[in-house]
């Protein structure tokens, strides 16, 4: 296939990225990870051109960041007009109409009938420590319950309430006191014996007995729930469970925390990913790409519920910055005049009929899964076995890169490529990246029957 976005001329690094990796080795601690050995120069929409002229097709969107595109106009401009104003005064010292506006704007937009209020904050991590602080503040109980594979964040509690010991927690404990993780749907891997309707059913119970066993549910704050499982996968939750844990919240007078993080702002077809399942969280985290890749997060929750803080107890120096803001209000802007709601099916339509042809064709994909543009392919050694093939995954994608794409591991056993790509990438870039992955594939594959 003749290439016309992505074009890889060098070697990865090339020359003038190899300089900048040894200085970056030389500087940077190890424990900071990188995906691509290369330092990107431009970026607009989907595509990203390196220091060296390589241009890449972006199927990562910094991690769920970009949803709106990389540098979009409307973002830009909204940038350039905010610095030319303030830069930052501290919203606890003198406040400003940005914050407040997007706000609004989000609130309005949050699943609930009810009531909300919004803080912001500055990562994602910072935020789910912040929901937590909310929850155990409104309901005077301790214990936070958070799900076998979840991911949600680096920071001591994020990293305690986080269900994946490599890398995120070896060798970093203690960790925080009064965290309990519970079992979570992973269809593809539930017992073949048992249907779908009864394995959601067993995991409400077992639930059920975690609240004798574990913890009593009198003790318990919140529970934390990703609408889909990002880092562990893209595991997608069966309606039923997601509704049947947010009951028992509601019988047992529990929070129910949806992390957004990464799902939210259109990634699955709608605003919020709760929305699929018909749920009205207590609170919500977000992030990522609700800014277009300015560092800011948030809480959204209902008015009782976060106005139980008193005044001085949440925020922080840089929380809720006016650039975020106002990226924040640019990107609801183009989300809306753009249809990227209705993009992110369109997309995910589209890659999961590609997913389809590619599982007929290579009996290495064990799995294929989504919920609009949030995709994701599971690799193994035998579809009869299941076992995880993480090793074949790292080849896949350092294929992929070396033919001008990029895309992301992910996977409880560290053996998915997750798609994240913006969602204003257009139909040629998509069907172009889709080839290329094909291609790294096919070209790993034969690799590995000729040894």
């Amino acid at each position: 296939m003749a290439r016309v976005f992505a074009n890889v001329k060098t070697k990865l690094p090339g020359p003038k990225a190899k300089e900048l990796l040894q200085r970056r080795l030389d500087i940077v601690p190890n424990g900071v990870s990188y995906g691509i050995p290369t330092f990107v120069k431009t970026a607009k929409g989907a595509l990203l051109e390196d220091v060296d002229g390589n241009s890449f097709i972006d199927f990562a969107g910094a991690i769920g960041t970009i949803n709106a595109g990389h540098c979009h106009d409307t973002v830009v401009t909204a940038l350039h007009e905010q610095v030319d104003n303030y830069i930052h005064t501290g919203f606890n010292v003198m406040m400003y109409d940005p914050y407040i506006e997007f706000a609004e704007k989000i609130a309005n937009l949050a699943p609930g009938n009810f009531d909300k209020k919004v803080m912001f904050l500055n990562s994602g991590a910072e935020a789910v420590e912040n929901a937590i602080k909310i929850a155990r503040k409104f309901t005077n109980r301790q214990a936070v319950v958070s799900f076998s594979g979840g991911f949600h964040g680096r920071t001591l509690l994020a990293m305690s309430l986080t269900g994946k010991v490599r890398p995120y927690k070896y060798e970093y404990g203690p960790f925080a006191p009064e965290i309990y993780h519970a079992p979570f749907p992973y269809a593809y891997r539930r017992p073949e014996s048992m249907s779908q309707e009864a394995y959601t059913t067993y995991l409400l119970d077992q639930l059920k007995d975690f609240f004798i066993s574990e913890v009593d549910p009198s003790q318990v704050a919140a529970i934390i729930m990703e609408p889909i499982q990002g880092e562990s996968g893209f595991i997608i939750p069966d309606k039923a469970f997601v509704k049947g844990v947010y009951e028992l919240c509601k019988q047992h007078g529990i929070l129910f925390i949806a992390d957004e993080i990464q799902t939210g702002f259109g990634r699955t077809g709608k605003y919020f990913a709760m929305e699929h399942y018909e749920v009205e969280p207590d609170l919500i985290t977000i992030s990522k790409s609700m800014a277009a890749g300015l560092p800011i997060s948030g809480v959204i929750g209902r008015k009782n519920i976060m106005d139980h803080a008193k005044s001085g107890e949440l925020g922080g120096t840089y929380c809720g910055s006016p650039l975020g803001c106002k990226a924040g209000i640019a990107v609801l802007d183009v989300m809306e005049k753009e249809n990227l709601n209705e993009r992110a099916i369109e997309i995910g339509d589209k890659v999961m009929e590609k997913f389809e042809q590619l599982y007929k064709n290579y009996e290495v994909i064990g799995d294929y899964r989504g919920l609009g543009a949030m995709c994701a392919l599971e690799f193994v050694e035998d579809r009869e076995s299941k076992k995880p093939d993480g090793n074949i995954t790292g080849r896949i994608l350092k294929e992929a890169q070396n033919r001008g794409l990029i895309a992301l591991k992910a996977g409880f056993y560290d053996n998915v490529v997750r798609l994240l790509m913006p969602l204003v990438i257009t139909d040629e870039q998509l069907e172009e990246g889709l080839e290329i992955l094909e291609e790294a594939i096919e070209a790993t594959v034969k690799t590995a029957v000729q040894r």
